[in-house]
């Protein structure tokens, strides 16, 4: 961004700083704009948002409130329209949109969204709402119907997608994202199909690529949580998860040996089995291919102390605790 003063590139800032959200004071880090010869800040209207988002998240976190991509997708899951989501609900169809785009709901608005998430609940508010047709009562409890079974026949996936990544609601340690395995799996696809990494690279690309969205937007893209161990950043609970893809005949992960006591596993692309570029956004892309194009050609060692240097692992490492995404705004090495 220029200066308006001097129409010289300005640097980016960073500092602490808190605001004052519901009659509640939160911290946050600040992003703004520094011009070197006035010393004067400015702030573009993404930076606004990406301050603002900072503050909205803790909230949400402290009240357990839903986040945006949670209200999304539950009512994509049972596709309908945003109007006829916001008449089952009885709320007004324009606060249930600002919902949607980032506002943050009253605390019993936004519980009313979470018991709306269980398909055998919303089926109730379904049939309690007097503003539908039949016709259109009828075609919704169908769709619901389906839903319901299906869920109920998919209840291994469900209860190991919990254990893998956790059950947890989002909060600072998943970047405020539900975990989904699904999308994680797709990602290890992309990985694999480029770069056919070994294990220990292929858990600092899923780091990097979680923690650069976080930079971005103040939200990770699959919700998975990383501690800090001595080779670096990890997703927790990594070996199973690459087990479980493995089995599930999505990924390929090889058992390679060096020499009679050294082997390593390296991630390669299974038969039929491509990557769904459809569930993520333009954004997202782009960060999968930034990641990409850094780590292509790096040894593993190169890739070790490549994390190294970051802050999120220096500070947690002697502990191995889990990172905090917040994190996400002192990465320096992409």
């Amino acid at each position: 961004m220029k200066s308006p003063i001097t129409g010289k590139e300005m640097s980016l800032t960073r500092s602490n700083s808190s605001l004052t959200f519901r009659k509640e004071k939160f911290d946050y880090l600040s992003h703004s704009y520094i011009c070197e010869t006035s010393g004067e800040k400015f702030t573009s209207s993404k930076l606004d948002e990406l301050n603002l988002v900072q503050v909205h998240n803790q909230y949400r976190d402290k009240y357990n409130l839903p986040f945006p991509p949670e209200i999304r997708s539950i009512r994509s899951r049972y596709k309908l329209s945003a109007s006829k989501m916001s008449e089952i609900l009885g709320l007004g169809v324009n606060s249930y949109r600002n919902y949607e785009n980032e506002e943050v709901p009253s605390v019993s608005n936004g519980r009313l969204i979470q018991l709306a998430d269980d398909p055998k609940k919303f089926r109730d508010m379904v049939r309690l709402c007097d503003t539908l047709s039949q016709k259109e009562k009828v075609s919704i409890l169908e769709r619901l119907d389906k839903i319901i079974y299906n869920s109920e026949n998919n209840s291994f996936f469900l209860k190991m997608e919990n254990y893998l990544l956790g059950s947890r609601l989002p909060d600072a340690i998943s970047g405020y994202v539900r975990p989904d395995l699904t999308k994680l799996t797709e990602i290890v696809k992309f990985y694999s199909e480029r770069l056919s990494p070994w294990k220990t690279v292929l858990n600092k690309l899923l780091f990097y690529t979680d923690f650069l969205a976080y930079r971005d937007n103040c939200f990770s893209m699959t919700g998975a949580r990383y501690r800090a161990i001595k080779m670096g950043p990890v997703p927790n609970n990594y070996d199973s998860i690459y087990e479980y893809m493995h089995n599930s005949g999505e990924i390929l992960m090889e058992d390679v040996s060096f020499s009679k006591s050294v082997s390593g596993y390296q991630f390669k692309k299974a038969a039929d089995k491509y990557f769904n570029s459809g569930i993520f956004s333009k954004e997202e892309i782009q960060i999968l291919e930034l990641v990409s194009s850094k780590f292509e050609g790096m040894t593993t060692n190169e890739v070790i102390d490549f994390s190294h240097q970051e802050k999120a692992w220096t500070d947690n490492q002697e502990e191995r605790k889990f990172i905090d995404y917040n994190y996400a705004f002192e990465i320096t090495q992409i």
